[in-house]
């Protein structure tokens, strides 16, 4: 058999249903990522000669193509958000980043040291990588695109908490491995030196980048005469949308920022320049379009891999963390961190409990284990993916049935 032809057909297949599948599920306890890893699994379990490299032997290819789903999802994150940034009206989002956030690491780093038996520096890593909410995954719980009426506090909140969290997840994966990196011998100087480098400045680069290339490419884009605005076309729309990633992340980057949060900001900040102006949509839809794309693939793949045996090794310890993390440690967290803010107490619960992990924590992992050895990588995988894999099922299954409930009683104001 053309193994060539073979996998040209199966992509085919895959982005096909990529265009229906979620029309025909809409309203189904099931979700998209669900069905594409079921798909991925049945796939690479028939004898068709597919494999694939186990992503501790080929992490680099797994850092890259994360990294590029990431960032390609933040900038359609940003895109979503329409709401002037302030401090009372997104003070949900500043809870979550400065209360549940935290506490998600610490609590998810010590059930790794404690359940599982994790090195010091290897349980930060695990709370590091699983505190982030996902950009990618969470498109049911998130913000409709510009015009869409699917709003709330709730959406908002999950949106923006996404956007945000991913870059800020950056600090505390560069604390692991800096611990890593130390070891139990050294004094406690490299934590001053973290908190200097990795977490101000670089945040402060990250923010500073993003918002100043968002201005400048909105400028940009919105300046042109209106026969050109006109004359725009869904290539010139793919132009504009990855040039704004790219650009920003590379810059960003370049400048020793942080180039998740650069991206994100960026993208924020193209939106709230021109709220209303209908090229929003086409640029969101571009976003969207090739981020599902993308998505669909790395679902297949994650479920190949599940299908040779990446879950092979996994203990009832680790299944543990992943439940306690999904079900008791990001609820908790997130309800404790709203506590006494005048929101609905049902949006308030919503926002806890969807907390979905996803396609970051393998970023952030793979980032990691690229830079520095981890006692029990194989652990931190197994863990990480049983985590992915619990709330993929669990928040695909109760997202719609969730937001429609919500959506019938929250009012639309998400802008």
């Amino acid at each position: 058999m053309d193994i060539y032809m073979l996998v040209l057909t199966i992509v085919g297949l895959a982005f096909l249903g990529a265009a229906w599948v979620p029309l025909l599920i809409y309203k189904a306890p099931v979700s998209f990522p669900f069905l594409y890893i079921a798909f991925g699994l049945a796939l690479f379990s028939l004898p068709l000669g597919l494999f694939l490299p186990n992503p501790l032997e080929s992490s680099f290819f797994t850092e890259r193509f994360t990294e590029i789903l990431v960032i390609i999802s933040l900038t359609g994150a940003g895109l979503k958000l329409a709401r002037p940034i302030g401090w009372r009206s997104w003070q949900v989002t500043w809870r979550l980043l400065l209360l549940a956030m935290p506490l998600t690491i610490a609590f998810t780093a010590l059930f790794g040291w404690w359940v599982i038996g994790l090195a010091p520096a290897s349980a930060l890593l695990l709370g590091a990588v699983l505190a982030p909410t996902d950009p990618v995954l969470a498109s049911d719980v998130q913000v409709g695109p510009p015009g869409d009426p699917k709003g709330g506090e709730a959406r908002f909140t999950l949106t923006s908490e996404a956007g945000l969290n991913d870059g800020l997840a950056f600090p505390f994966t560069h604390l692991a491995i800096a611990a890593a990196a130390a070891g139990t011998s050294a004094g406690l100087s490299w934590i001053a030196e973290w908190a200097l480098y990795e977490l101000l400045f670089k945040v402060a680069v990250g923010a500073a980048a993003g918002i100043g290339i968002g201005f400048a490419l909105s400028r940009l884009i919105f300046s042109l005469p209106p026969s050109a605005n006109t004359a725009r076309t869904s290539s010139r729309d793919s132009f504009v949308v990855v040039a704004v990633t790219l650009l920003t992340y590379g810059v960003t980057e370049l400048l020793h920022g942080y180039g998740f949060l650069g991206v994100f900001l960026a993208a924020l900040t193209i939106r709230q320049q021109e709220r209303d102006h209908p090229y929003q949509e086409q640029l969101h839809d571009f976003t969207a379009g090739l981020e599902r794309l993308l998505m669909t693939l790395m679902l297949i793949l994650f479920g190949g891999l599940i299908a040779q045996g990446l879950l092979a090794g996994s203990s009832l310890t680790m299944f543990a963390v992943a439940l306690a993390v999904v079900f008791v440690i990001r609820p908790l967290a997130g309800l404790l961190s709203l506590a006494r803010l005048s929101i609905l107490p049902v949006e308030r619960k919503v926002i806890s409990f969807f907390g979905i992990r996803g396609i970051g924590s393998l970023y952030y992992l793979s980032f990691a284990l690229n830079r520095k050895d981890f006692a029990g990588h194989e652990a931190l995988w197994q863990t990480v993916s049983l985590t992915l894999l619990l709330s993929i099922v669990v928040h695909g299954a109760s997202a719609s049935i969730a937001m429609a409930h919500l959506d019938s009683r929250a009012p639309a104001n998400a802008d």
